[in-house]
């Protein structure tokens, strides 16, 4: 599979480059992010961690990441990518999104989702899409089904937390016949 960057007038996701490092620091260094996120940045020596194994898991081919970027002010807000990339039968998973707190409930993260779908299902001509989410993150949830993504159930006991709590997931997803619908949702999100 190719990825390249995506854009609009709301959003750019380029693709991750260790030139981020500075950038992806400095917006993401807010406790707040990180609660439902097995990782933490809280300094450099966090960011190049994370940076080293999204590169790292990028040239092995199973996942992409991309920056945030806000096309206004060409600046770095957050990060998001393409996970667990099984080209054969046609699949993905979207996640690892986190946007800085200054760009929580704006339309860029509806704006992301549209982008990275449209190009899965009208590129890359995928099957289907995954999302997955902590069964704790609300506000994470209603944003997935807000966008149209099916809920397929919850995974118990799924995996184990940076703090060592147990984690039940809650999965979602995006399938090539429910695409005409979730875009039409998505433009209309996008719209208001």
């Amino acid at each position: 599979m190719e990825f390249v960057p995506l854009h609009n007038d709301q959003v750019i996701l380029k693709p991750m480059e260790e030139s981020d490092i500075e950038g992806v620091f400095a917006v993401g260094a807010y406790p707040e992010i990180w609660p439902y996120i097995s990782i933490t940045i809280e300094n450099l020596e966090d960011t190049k961690k994370y940076m080293t194994d999204a590169l790292t898991n990028k040239e092995i081919g199973v996942e992409f990441p991309f920056v945030v970027i806000d096309p206004k002010t060409n600046a770095i807000i957050g990060s998001t990518k393409f996970m667990d990339i099984d080209a054969k039968n046609k699949r993905l998973e979207i996640g690892f999104t986190w946007l800085t707190p200054t760009y929580w409930r704006t339309a860029v993260n509806t704006n992301c989702k549209y982008l990275l779908l449209q190009y899965c299902f009208e590129v890359l001509h995928l099957n289907r899409v995954q999302i997955k989410t902590d069964h704790e993150n609300l506000r994470s949830q209603k944003a997935i089904e807000r966008i149209g993504a099916h809920k397929e159930g919850i995974l118990r006991n799924h995996m184990i937390r940076k703090d060592s709590t147990i984690r039940n997931t809650v999965m979602y997803s995006v399938t090539i016949q429910d695409w005409p619908e979730v875009k039409r949702r998505l433009e209309e999100m996008m719209k208001r």
